[in-house]
C-alpha cells in the first residue's frame, strides 16, 4: 500500500511547494523503481506549472492544455464529476486525470505522475461545502465528500508506492479532503512569529488541540474523522526553512526556531499518537536558503540534480549557479528525503 504524504501548512510563503517539488523529484530519482503520484490540491497549480516546465517552459500555457481536455485532466475535473454524485461513487477512470510530465518536461523522472491543480477548485468549493454539511438521515455526508481523494486512491493505489500531495495553505474543504486521504503530514515552518503562530494553529486545526471553546471541538476536523472510526494524518516531519536573509540576526532567527522546537517536545508528551517520531529532534531538518539556485530551478521546472552551474539566462537576464550553493541545496533536500 502506497505512504501518503501531505506538504501543509496554514500560513503561505514557507517555502511548500518549493519543498514539495524538490522532495517528490529526488524522492523519485533516490527510488528509481518505485512509482509516484503528485496530486496538486491546491488552486494556484504551481506545483503542477513546475512539474510541466516552470516559467520559462511555459508551464502555465502546458497545465492549461491539460485542463482544456475532456475530461478536465486535473485534480478540479475529478471534482466537478463528483459534485453531482457527492455520496457515491460514480463510474470513472482515475487515469483520465492523470498525466505523466516527463512526457512533457524531460528533467521530470520518468516514475513520477500528477494529477494537476486548478483554479476550479476556488469555484468549487461553497458547492462542496453545501453538500458536506447537508443533512440526509442514515448518511453521513461530510465524511462522503472528505473520502473523494480516497476514493479516486482506491482505484489505483496498488500502482503506487507513494503519494504525495501539496496543499493550500488554506483550511478549506478540498484541504481537509487532502488531509483525510493522509498519512503523514509535513510541516515547512519558517524563522518568524507568524510561523510560529501558524504551526500552533494547524495542531488545532487538524487534531483539534487549543481550541478557544468546547463549541469548537464538536465541529473540529479531528473530531469528525475520529467519530467515523478514521485516522488522522501523523506529522512526520517539520522542515526549518531557513530563508535568512528575511529573518534578520541569526539570534532572533534561532530562538523562534527553537521555541517551535519546544512547543512540539510539549506536545510530544502530552499527544504522541499525532507523532511519527518520539523526540523532537528526530522530527525537524533543516533547510538552507536556495538562493539563485532555487530561482533557477523554478524557473526551468528542473529538480536540482538537472540545474546547472554557470552563468545562463532566466527570464532575461543573467545569472550564476555556484557550485557550493547548488550542492548545499542537493544536500538540505537529502535531508529531507532521507526521512521520508
Amino acid at each position: 500500500m502506497a505512504q501518503k504524504y501531505a506538504f501543509w501548512n496554514n500560513k503561505g510563503g514557507t517555502g511548500k511547494t518549493s519543498i514539495a517539488f524538490q522532495s517528490i523529484n529526488l524522492y523519485a530519482e533516490t527510488h528509481p523503481d518505485h512509482r509516484i503520484l503528485a496530486i496538486d490540491v491546491c488552486p494556484q497549480a504551481n506545483l503542477s506549472e513546475l512539474m510541466l516546465g516552470g516559467l520559462n517552459n511555459d508551464g502555465s500555457g502546458k497545465l492549461l492544455a491539460r485542463q482544456g481536455v475532456v475530461p478536465r485532466s486535473s485534480v478540479g475535473g475529478y471534482f466537478q464529476l463528483r459534485l453531482p454524485s457527492p455520496y457515491t461513487p460514480p463510474q470513472f477512470q482515475a487515469r483520465d486525470f492523470i498525466t505523466k510530465p516527463s512526457g512533457i518536461n524531460q528533467s521530470i523522472p520518468s516514475n513520477i505522475d500528477l494529477v494537476c491543480g486548478d483554479p476550479l477548485l476556488e469555484l468549487q468549493s461553497n458547492a462542496v461545502n453545501t453538500l458536506a454539511n447537508n443533512q440526509i438521515p442514515g448518511t453521513n455526508p461530510w465524511i462522503a465528500v472528505v473520502d473523494w481523494l480516497k476514493d479516486f486512491i482506491a482505484q489505483i493505489e496498488n500502482e503506487y508506492d507513494a503519494i504525495f500531495f501539496d496543499c493550500n495553505p488554506s483550511f478549506s474543504l478540498y484541504t481537509q479532503i487532502a488531509l483525510a486521504a493522509s498519512d503523514f503530514l509535513i510541516l515547512p515552518v519558517m524563522a518568524d512569529d507568524s510561523s510560529r503562530r501558524a504551526i500552533q494553529n494547524a495542531f488545532s486545526l487538524v487534531y483539534g488541540l487549543k481550541l478557544p471553546s468546547e463549541i469548537y471541538t464538536t465541529f473540529a476536523f479531528a473530531t469528525k474523522l475520529r467519530a467515523a472510526g478514521r485516522p488522522l494524518p501523523k506529522v512526520h516531519l517539520i522542515v526549518k526553512n531557513r530563508l535568512t536573509q528575511y529573518m534578520g540576526a541569526a539570534s532572533a532567527y534561532a530562538a523562534v526556531l527553537t521555541a517551535i522546537e519546544r512547543d512540539v517536545a510539549a506536545l510530544i508528551q502530552t499527544n504522541p499518537e499525532i507523532f511519527s517520531f518520539t523526540t523532537s529532534e528526530d522530527g525537524f531538518v533543516e533547510v538552507r536558503d536556495f538562493g539563485t539556485t532555487g530561482v533557477v530551478a523554478y524557473a526551468k521546472g528542473m529538480p536540482f540534480s538537472k540545474v546547472q552551474i554557470g552563468k545562463q539566462t532566466v527570464n532575461g537576464h543573467r545569472v550564476q549557479v555556484k557550485r557550493d550553493y547548488l550542492e548545499n541545496a542537493k544536500t538540505a533536500m537529502g535531508h529531507v528525503v532521507a526521512k521520508l
